[in-house]
């Protein structure tokens, strides 16, 4: 029931995009960004607000725990997930980080990331790790759904699928395309002809993005070009200045029902992190309970604290 409430609501609303570009961190350092608080204002609701600062819906969930989504009363503070930890991989071309609904964009220049929100494969469709690249870039892309998922959707809808949907506004792909080369080439970054499903595990395991979004990585990407898709449920950081810093997202569910006790497999680089001295366990311990994924200082010591960063108290 709340699955289909989310979807309707997420018809109601024109996109209203601002890109989100950090400059990356010198010296080791991985923390990027700030977090924001937005005061609620009459007649908006999550989906209007994650479209302004173009962040997925369900990261704004996860970070205002227990606000009506629908109609959050005006005057409540939310916090903005636009600080994070960038992802411990090689900062390159596309990542994508299942865990966080969220894709990374490295430019060549080394200077800068640019953070998108991304709709990824339903239950039952997952999207697959991988180390792949660009194998083409299609604009005005069609559609040709495949047998398992044309017989799917007859099954659980009741309608037949065409074997081909030629490009223009029906085409679930949107204007731009970019085909990856793991596997059959099946898997696809693309755009969307819906207002909905960014930020959310929508698709039948492509990655998707708001129209706007791709069609800008679209003219910055080149054929070739790496792409890494990874699932890093735990990010953590030994920054520069001395704060130890974790930050958790919830793992994804491999089931329709949902759990509210999502455990989470801990790596070895995970435990020997939170082990170290001058960890604060407790605070490490809430993080990994709370998995609202904000950035969290887990100092035993007080530092003197980033003006945004969350304290974990």
């Amino acid at each position: 029931m709340m699955r289909k409430l989310l979807l309707f609501i997420l018809c109601l609303s024109p996109l209203q995009l601002l890109a989100n570009v950090y400059s990356l961190p010198a010296n080791g350092g991985r923390l990027i960004g700030e977090l924001q608080i937005h005061e609620v204002q009459k007649g908006d609701y999550f989906k209007t607000i994650a479209d302004r600062y173009n962040i997925g819906i369900l990261e704004l969930m996860a970070t205002n725990p227990g606000v009506d989504p629908f109609l959050p009363t005006p005057g409540t503070k939310l916090t903005i997930p636009t600080q994070m930890l960038l992802p411990d991989v090689p900062r390159k071309g596309i990542v994508i980080n299942l865990a966080e609904l969220r894709l990374y964009y490295f430019p060549k220049n080394g200077h800068e990331v640019h953070v998108f929100p991304v709709g990824i494969g339903r239950v039952g469709r997952a999207t697959p790790e991988m180390v792949t690249k660009i194998k083409a870039r299609i604009p005005n892309p069609s559609w040709t759904p495949p047998a398992s998922l044309r017989a799917e959707h007859l099954r659980e809808k009741g309608e037949e699928l065409p074997r081909v949907v030629l490009a223009g506004p029906d085409n679930p792909l949107g204007k731009y395309a970019m085909q990856l080369s793991y596997g059959d080439g099946s898997y696809l970054i693309h755009g969307t002809n819906k207002d909905f499903g960014i930020g959310m595990r929508v698709s039948a395991g492509c990655i998707r993005l708001n129209p706007d979004d791709i069609e800008w990585l679209f003219n910055q990407s080149k054929y070739g070009d790496p792409v890494r898709i990874i699932n890093q449920t735990v990010k953590f950081s030994s920054e520069p200045d001395g704060r130890q810093i974790i930050e958790v997202h919830s793992p994804l569910s491999d089931s329709e029902l949902d759990s509210s006790d999502k455990v989470i497999s801990l790596s070895t680089k995970v435990v020997k992190f939170i082990s170290q001295d001058g960890v604060d366990n407790t605070k490490a311990n809430d993080a990994l309970l709370t998995q609202n994924g904000i950035p969290m200082v887990l100092n035993q010591d007080e530092l003197v604290p980033h003006e945004f960063i969350a304290s974990g108290e």
